[in-house]
């Protein structure tokens, strides 16, 4: 659902590496004013969504209830946009699918788009963050909020553990396959570069309560996939 990379380990460090540079258009009275900003974030993703295991959507099923209600925050452990930092910041995104219809098939049209910024950041690294979400969290909804709070993670063992203010909670670990170690779901038939190879986890909570929504998930899907992607 996303573009990412996750380090590969029992302990579901879900770890996320966006090498990225990025030109692109950045305010002005005109076009040809615009400035273009290089930016590159290495960091860790947590992700989960409410469909049991395994993700329906890489297999070209419908979610496994009515939505598939989706979290997904980055932990920013280096990075930088133009010359403002963004080391030991975080990022989230939370989003739902339309009734009865998976994630790729609604794409553009989903229920809600809410983008979390650590409100540690000064203004210069939110106006930062809010841009970047752009590419790590492609817009998906007609329109997209964004909130600032705080934003923490906790890891006990296998068991990663992050909190995104009042709104949301989300706690997971990889599961074990039957001949040992997670299990590896490789080349979905909806494999993108990001998902082409995951290890597959599971949460233990999931909870939401912003948007109108009242999740309270357990024992829902969550993975660990390795990628690097440019642009």
């Amino acid at each position: 659902m996303i573009m990412n990379r996750f380090t590969r380990n029992e302990s579901l460090r879900l770890a996320l590496v966006i090498c990225a540079i990025a030109g692109f258009a950045a305010g002005g009275m005109a076009a040809e004013n615009a400035a273009k900003v290089r930016w590159k974030v290495t960091g860790e993703l947590e992700e989960a969504c409410s469909c049991r295991a395994a993700c329906p959507c890489w297999f070209k099923s419908l979610p496994s209830r009515m939505t598939c209600d989706g979290a997904q925050i980055i932990f920013i452990t280096k990075g930088h946009y133009g010359k403002t930092s963004l080391d030991g910041l975080a990022v989230g995104q939370f989003v739902q699918s339309p009734e009865h219809k998976s994630m790729f098939e609604s794409f553009g049209n989903w229920n809600f788009d809410y983008v979390y910024i650590d409100d540690k950041a000064s203004e210069d690294q939110r106006a930062a963050l809010k841009e970047l979400s752009d590419h790590m969290f492609p817009r998906a909804a007609k329109s997209r909020e964004f909130r600032f709070v705080p934003i923490s993670r906790k890891i006990d063992g296998a068991e990663h553990a992050c909190t995104i203010g009042e709104y949301g909670f989300v706690s997971g670990h990889l599961i074990e396959g039957g001949l040992g170690g997670p299990p590896k779901v490789v080349n979905p038939p909806l494999a993108d570069p990001t998902h082409k190879q995951f290890l597959q986890g599971q949460t233990t909570r999931l909870t939401y309560k912003d948007a109108g929504q009242g999740w309270n998930y357990e024992s829902s899907n969550t993975k660990d996939t390795k990628r690097q992607w440019r642009k």
